[in-house]
């Protein structure tokens, strides 16, 4: 039977192999994940829908003026597609900059690589 002072080393030692491991932080909510990913969803269809409001808006404001109707209206949304999908790549290369970032912080990531955005 193992005396007392052998069972405190053997708790240090396991308190010191938990704070190695990591095993007493806190895992982090899959749901928070999940919402963030959600809300940049939600990001890039509004920036699509507004690109082509703003080129509706537009084409439709100088079709009724130069009197050219459908034609600008149409070239205007087109080009407000543009913009939106521009955008949304914009965003989804930010989102990926961040999950990278992310990785490299955490413990699980692996050591050595030397991948680049």
């Amino acid at each position: 039977m193992a005396g007392p002072e052998e069972q405190q080393r053997m708790r240090d030692l396991e308190a010191k192999i938990k704070a190695l491991k990591g095993e007493d932080k806190p895992e982090a909510h899959h749901y928070d994940d999940h919402h963030s990913q959600a809300q940049m969803a939600w990001r890039m269809v509004i920036e699509l829908v507004t690109g082509l409001g703003i080129g509706f808006g537009i084409g439709y404001g100088l079709d009724s003026l130069l009197g050219t109707k459908p034609w600008l209206m149409i070239l205007f949304i087109l080009l407000g597609f543009a913009a939106g999908v521009n955008v949304m790549i914009r965003s989804a290369r930010e989102m990926q900059r961040d999950g990278m970032a992310k990785a490299a912080d955490s413990d699980d990531a692996p050591r050595g690589t030397d991948e680049g955005p």
